[in-house]
């Protein structure tokens, strides 16, 4: 017994006819006949009473009919979400804490515009994690900071963001210029180690033969500006966490000789891994953003 057995079965029922069931299958009388022998040979007993009328049921017809229709109801469904795989396919992404609080929400909704049943994963973590992630092969694409990673991953440029120093307004800062040396001597309000924002920090400090000595670390951005406000010392932060603080002057900036920092952000994924529709929607999008030619066949 086989799916197209059901099939038949299930159409003379419904037409009351092998002819009819024939023509709703698009086969020959002939061929309908043919299966329904062979399905009571299998079955040892009459799955139809061939009456004047045209056939009918018998009782051990139904109850194989019964049990069948899950079967084709369950195929069925299969059929339907076979040709959107794809679609329903979920995209795994990894971002690290600062792209996920800014860059990736508006992404990723222009993807649920494009897929509104798509399964779209998300995990935030520090930028060192999310490679981490994404070279175990637990994600498809990384949004992380940083330089390009080594190996057999490709890149999309995101853009650039620079680092600043922010203080309450009326914080002492001092008359003439401010010094490296001066800011590590301040209760500091940093961004935790393994992130691409205290990594970027803690690199231009070790190249001045400094070190930071924070009062306050933390994996949550709005924390650290929250603390900031409060008069609890200085953090360092991407201009674009800083803007609205800056904006309504509860936050200034901390202009410190010599420190100029910035990240690049990366979207980050597989050079050999299969790309679904839905992902190769996404990194077209992006490109066009950045206006990079297309990476995949």
């Amino acid at each position: 017994m086989n799916i197209r057995h059901l099939e038949i079965l299930e159409a003379i029922e419904e037409t009351g006819t092998f002819t009819g069931a024939a023509r709703k299958l698009h086969l020959t009388q002939s061929a309908v006949s043919h299966a329904v022998a062979e399905l009571e040979q299998e079955a040892g007993t009459a799955l139809f009473d061939r009456l004047p009328k045209g056939a009918c049921l018998t009782q051990c017809g139904m109850v194989l009919l019964e049990e069948g229709r899950g079967i084709l109801n369950a195929c069925r469904d299969l059929e339907r979400k076979l040709s959107h795989l794809e679609e329903n396919t979920p995209i795994n992404v990894v971002s690290s804490i600062t792209i996920a609080s800014f860059l990736l929400p508006p992404i990723l909704s222009r993807m649920k515009s494009l897929f509104p049943e798509i399964q779209i994963n998300v995990r935030v973590v520090s930028a060192n994690t999310s490679m981490e992630i994404l070279k175990r092969g637990e994600a498809d694409i990384a949004f992380w900071e940083g330089t390009e990673p080594q190996g057999a991953f490709r890149t999309i440029p995101l853009g650039v963001y620079k680092l600043y120093a922010a203080c309450v307004t009326g914080y002492p800062l001092p008359e003439q210029s401010i010094s490296l040396d001066w800011l590590c001597r301040q209760p500091l309000l940093l961004r935790e180690p393994g992130s691409a924002i205290r990594d970027t920090f803690d690199s231009v400090l070790s190249l001045a033969g400094q070190r930071a000595y924070p009062v306050w670390e933390s994996v949550n951005s709005s924390a650290l500006i929250k603390a900031a406000e409060a008069g609890l010392g200085i953090t360092v932060l991407p201009e674009n966490l800083l803007a609205d603080s800056l904006r309504k002057k509860s936050l200034q900036l901390v202009e410190v000789e010599g420190m100029t920092m910035e990240n690049r952000m990366l979207a980050v994924f597989h050079k050999d891994k299969y790309l679904t529709r839905p992902m190769q929607i996404m990194l077209e999008n992006l490109m066009t953003v950045t206006n990079q030619k297309k990476l995949y066949s």
